[in-house]
């Protein structure tokens, strides 16, 4: 027998080379993977809305917190300029602050703080998600099977989980929580939003994500009386969620929809009931004093739904300590709750039909109706034109998540065999983030956590079943680690047999054998893992601002012509000169050039976006009458690839949402890429030909009037190209420049909205404001034009469907 002495010893080792040894070297490896491009290309921030960020936080750096609540830009959004204090998700910059200020002071710039700040985050993010792993495959937490839980619901008994007492020497949790911390440390899902450089909300906005998930679970924890006031640190997590990014609405309604699961299966309990109020009260609290945030918990379609849980919860509390009270039957304990929440769903729904004419409620946005319509486009063509907001295909989940595709829905049914309350939140965590990032691809980064976590159990438990056959122990809960449960049998008899083959020696030899298959199989899938993720993560960290390129010649040259144009704009351009160009670059224009922008990746106004496309994509001789009123200069990108000119189609969509005129038909197909049946090559049709955009592109310098443009800039490589506004109307520009034109919500406030110059209106009044579909506040949603839309863009795809595969068919033969 082995004294109790050693096992101590024994235990204070392996959790020495656990926590002392492993799990440094696994965020060592996180830390390092998202130092890649910060190794190879120095401090720089990377794509467009980190340049908005870096930005934001310099003010708030240099003006403070006040001013920067108060900050209308009127470099941004020309002439209408933006509240940029009340219209951000701040806690990003609060955070670069803050550890600019009180932790690395003068060693670093507040540039490096920016640029590092992804990488720091997503090593916390990975510890904290080996500790949601830990916390879920407890034996004192996974006690049950869902068959046992459903079985009790069906029986009508009251379902319940038997608690065991955590020995502390299982090795299910620490192999799972280690697993679990290899995956996230270096899974692509993940590496996508938290490189080095990449300062973007998600970036941080995913550690407060999972850390709210990980307070969430632990307060759950079963037998443990008080563990419901970890639910207290879960509401200030949450907050600073709510203050990192939209994304704090998913979280909001997960936890809300895990509550309504367990008061589904039966769980509901004072602990649950408190964990859940004191969750939402204290975050939703906190929550509302972030000015975007403001009241849209409780007056967002979106948000509503984690209220309603929580009116709900404390009706059922209510009723249950009446129940218990007056000791009622079950019978009448049934009666009293169906008369107790009908009576408050009337209520409710009396208060919908209430407010809902007063525009209370707010609508739900096009990004969030596009994840539950059956159609592949949200009917917004703004939305639409993003890459991001694309339905995710079968391979991207093969891209970003790699081995955890098949060891994610492993895990998935290894939580249902081991269940209990916290592994009932992440089967339905991971249900919940397959759904949306099924469509919409960018919301795969949400999958990042949940597969790691549902990877690392599915491999944990077959290690630790593994390891225990190889090196068998006395500890009963490992070498049951991988079985799905024994029941007593009868003394004796068949029972006695199978005990005895099971224990026999040939039994042994084959189970040690397959424990040692799993483990070399274990061992060299992650390794493959890891080895596709550092490739990955290398072409993850490439910044899009800066290229590395090869000439014909076979010469690698790095290509930093964005840069390049942004500084000649600085360097070049008067100070109050506004430049024009499509919204993607409005960010990086600002931040870098420092110089007025007509539109930027905010996208909060879509009739001035559709103004800006319809003078890059209208006829050239139209565009410039509208132009030489809003800008001085006109920034293009061009170089082939992703230019201008391959995004206009969606600006001319873009445009005839508002300017009716500008196209056809919705979907505007004539305006695009076309065959020539001649040569067989594919080049602009007649109406793209004679846009302001093709015609700046064009390689034929003959096709731009030079009484209206002069190019006075191309880039090394040609991917920018900059041309000056001949004849800018300085009275439009001057009056834009009169704070006497702008109109304040009140006199003498600081939140004062611009106005276009008079000698726009006449264009402007060509227009037809933009309704949003899922407005139901807004009378007039152009239902045609709508059904039209739909119908032009399912043609479309079916016709680049048809034509793929026809390309197809021609290179097999």
């Amino acid at each position: 027998m082995v004294s109790t002495t050693t096992k101590i010893l024994a235990s204070l080792a392996w959790a020495y080379v656990c926590l002392g040894v492993i799990a440094p070297m696994i965020l060592r490896e996180a830390y390092q993977i998202r130092l890649e491009a910060i190794n190879e290309y120095g401090p720089i921030i990377h794509e467009f809305d980190p340049y908005f960020n870096l930005r934001a936080t310099e003010y708030l750096y240099e003006h403070g917190a006040k001013q920067f609540f108060q900050w209308f830009d009127y470099m941004s959004w020309y002439p209408l300029g933006r509240p940029v204090g009340t219209t951000i998700y701040p806690g990003m910059q609060f955070t670069a602050v803050f550890i600019k200020n009180y932790i690395v002071g003068d060693a670093m710039s507040l540039n490096d703080v920016c640029c590092y700040i992804p990488a720091w985050f997503g090593v916390f993010a990975t510890f904290i998600t080996g500790l949601i792993a830990y916390e879920c495959t407890l034996e004192c937490n996974s006690s049950t099977s869902i068959v046992s839980v459903l079985w009790g619901i069906t029986s009508s008994s009251k379902s319940s989980y038997n608690v065991k007492k955590q020995t502390g020497s299982s090795l299910v949790p620490m192999l799972s929580c280690l697993f679990s911390m290899m995956a996230m440390a270096v899974v692509p899902a993940h590496l996508m939003r938290s490189v080095g450089g990449g300062f973007d909300n998600e970036s941080v906005a995913m550690s407060a994500m999972v850390l709210t998930f990980y307070f969430w679970v632990r307060s759950l924890r079963a037998g443990e009386d008080k563990s419901y006031l970890w639910s207290l640190l879960t509401g200030l997590a949450y907050f600073n969620m709510a203050a990192a990014w939209g994304g704090y609405v998913f979280v909001l309604n997960m936890i809300g929809i895990h509550a309504v699961l367990l008061v589904v299966l039966g769980r509901f309990t004072t602990k649950v009931y408190l964990s859940y109020t004191l969750f939402y009260v204290i975050g939703t609290s906190l929550a509302v004093q972030v000015p975007v945030v403001g009241w849209a918990p409780l007056k967002s379609l979106e948000q509503l739904p984690a209220f309603a849980v929580f009116l709900g919860y404390q009706l059922l509390q209510f009723c249950e300590m009446r129940i218990r009270k007056e000791k009622m039957s079950k019978k009448d304990a049934w009666k009293f709750r169906f008369k107790l929440i009908g009576s408050a769903a009337m209520l409710g729904l009396a208060a919908m039909i209430m407010f809902t004419p007063k525009g209370y409620f707010g609508p739900i946005s096009s990004r969030v109706r596009g994840l539950f319509v059956k159609h592949t486009k949200t009917g917004n063509p703004l939305v639409d034109s993003v890459a991001e907001h694309q339905p995710a295909k079968a391979n991207s989940y093969f891209q970003y998540l790699r081995h955890f595709v098949v060891l994610a829905p492993l895990g998935l049914i290894m939580v249902l065999i081991w269940f209990g309350d916290s592994p009932s939140f992440i089967a339905a965590y991971g249900v919940t983030a397959y759904f949306f990032s099924h469509k919409m691809v960018r919301l795969i980064l949400l999958m990042a956590p949940v597969a790691s976590i549902l990877g690392g159990v599915a491999l944990g438990r077959i290690c630790a079943w593994s390891l225990n056959q190889v090196w068998p122990s006395n500890d009963s809960a490992d070498t049951k680690a991988i079985a799905v449960g024994t029941k007593k049998g009868k003394k004796g008899g068949k029972a006695d047999a199978t005990v005895s083959v099971i224990d026999s020696a040939t039994m042994k030899w084959v189970k040690r054998s397959v424990a040692m298959v799993l483990l070399i199989v274990t061992y060299m899938t992650m390794g493959a893992f890891d080895t596709y993720c550092w490739k990955i993560g290398k072409h993850l960290s490439n910044p899009s601002i800066i290229q590395v390129g090869q000439t014909r010649d076979g010469n690698i040259v790095v290509v930093d012509d964005y840069r390049e144009a942004y500084h000649w704009v600085r360097d070049n351009t008067p100070t109050d000169a506004r430049v024009m160009a499509w919204w993607d670059y409005g960010y990086q224009i600002t931040a870098i050039a420092n110089r007025t922008t007509i539109a930027d990746g905010n996208t909060w106004n879509h009739e001035h976006i559709a103004l800006l496309a319809r003078i890059l994509t209208g006829p050239a001789e139209d565009g410039y009458k509208i132009a030489r009123h809003m800008a001085d200069y006109m920034l293009v990108w061009a170089g082939g690839g992703g230019d201008d000119l391959a995004k206009s189609p969606h600006l001319a969509r873009i445009a005839n949402s508002v300017y009716r005129n500008m196209c056809s038909d919705p979907v505007c197909s004539q305006f695009g890429f076309v065959q020539d049946k001649a040569t067989g090559q594919r080049g602009p049709s007649p109406q793209m030909e004679r846009s302001l955009i093709a015609r700046l592109l064009s390689n034929n310098p003959q096709v731009v009037d030079p009484t209206q443009f002069q190019e006075v800039f191309r880039s090394r490589y040609g991917k920018v190209r900059v041309f000056k506004i001949v004849g800018v109307d300085n009275k439009s520009k001057e009056w834009g420049a009169n704070p006497k034109n702008r109109k304040c919500d009140v006199e003498g406030g600081w939140f004062c909205r611009g106005q276009y110059p008079p000698a726009l209106l006449q264009f402007l009044q060509e227009g037809k404001d933009f309704a949003q579909l899922e407005d139901f506040n807004k009378k007039g949603y152009d239902e045609d034009y709508r059904k039209q839309y739909f119908d032009g863009m399912k043609k479309k795809e079916e016709r680049t469907k048809a034509m793929k595969n026809q390309q197809g068919r021609e290179k097999e033969l």
